[in-house]
């Protein structure tokens, strides 16, 4: 086929290969065009786009079809099976692929608490996602991370050490040096950062401190959760029960290790699912519309110095007046 240029092939997802320099802008998606020759003749749209086009996969094509950014003698062409004719115009905007433009610079305003060289720390709001995935490829923290510090784009994720729930709002620490991402997986491995949670579920806990050591892994019925299951990955959280009140206990909880969805998934194996988190079967309660659960406290020796090192994050309203409502001022 005629006009067949050379392909781009787009970095891998992750790679921080192909972000712009500080100084370099974003003009926006690519547009090529080809004047389709003998060839061409009577072949199904999409079979030529994927021999043009190589650098995408034949169901993102189709995706493009779909959408109305392929065009033939500047006419949309939406349908993947119609026959083109020699002579005919082809036109296509490259509008790559949500997960290609996840490790992607976004800026957004983030609650910063302490920032050197080498660490940050942040209050995450309830809402936002930590990492792209499936469903959230923009508007996460890494996007607004790597428009925050150009550094951190040479770090494996932005730096994140470790991640909250997008639902549970509190404290993150942050690698801002290699040097100091390094030293933080040590020491969560390690067990040496401490990070304390403020967490509303059903029914009444207790009044004596317990600790649950129970392994976690993917649910094997619903694979959106995570449970308790044998085999699954060593998980311990400690917890320190503050009050009771209408059906309802306030608890402090202290994580010794960091599965997914960890005191979520322990609370509820002891038949205390968290309030509003319907993924596991709480009901909103307390004007709480989504699971009430904030990282409240985070202790930690600074990756490089060694400095001890304590923050403190108050949760927002909907937590806080759902708190009070349990716990007596």
């Amino acid at each position: 086929m005629g006009g067949l240029p050379q392909p781009r092939t787009p970095p891998p997802s992750g790679s921080s290969e192909g972000l712009p320099d500080d100084n370099e802008v974003d003009s926006g998606p690519e547009t090529r065009s080809w004047r389709l020759d003998a060839e061409a003749h009577g072949q199904r749209l999409d079979k030529v786009l994927a021999g043009l086009v190589l650098e995408f996969s034949r169901s993102h094509l189709q995706t493009l079809l779909a959408a109305g950014e392929v065009t033939l003698d500047g006419a949309p062409a939406t349908v993947a099976s119609r026959k083109v004719k020699v002579g005919q115009q082809l036109t296509i905007t490259l509008v790559l692929p949500a997960e290609a433009r996840a490790f992607t610079p976004q800026a957004m305003a983030l609650d910063v608490l302490y920032e050197d060289a080498h660490l940050l720390v942040l209050h995450k709001p309830a809402g936002l996602v930590v990492h792209p995935a499936a469903g959230n490829w923009s508007g996460t923290l890494l996007n607004g991370l790597l428009a925050r510090d150009a550094n951190a784009a040479r770090l494996p994720r932005a730096g994140i050490v470790h991640r909250l729930d997008k639902d549970t709002s509190g404290l993150m620490v942050v690698g801002r040096s290699l040097e100091a991402v390094t030293a933080l997986i040590r020491d969560m491995a390690a067990r040496d950062i401490r990070r304390r949670y403020l967490a509303l579920a059903h029914g009444d806990v207790g009044r004596v401190p317990f600790t649950i050591d129970a392994p976690i892994g993917r649910d094997p019925v619903a694979r959106v959760r995570m449970a308790v299951v044998p085999g699954g990955k060593p998980a311990r959280t400690d917890v320190y029960p503050v009050a009771y009140q209408g059906g309802i206990s306030a608890v402090r909880c202290e994580l010794h290790t960091g599965r997914t969805h960890q005191i979520r998934v322990h609370l509820a194996s002891r038949g205390h699912v968290l309030v509003a988190d319907t993924v596991y079967g709480g009901k909103p309660a307390l004007g709480m519309q989504r699971q009430a659960l904030h990282a409240a406290e985070l202790e930690l020796a600074h990756p490089i110095t060694r400095e001890p090192l304590r923050f403190e994050a108050p949760p927002p309203e909907d937590f806080a007046a759902a708190w009070a409502a349990v716990v007596p001022a």
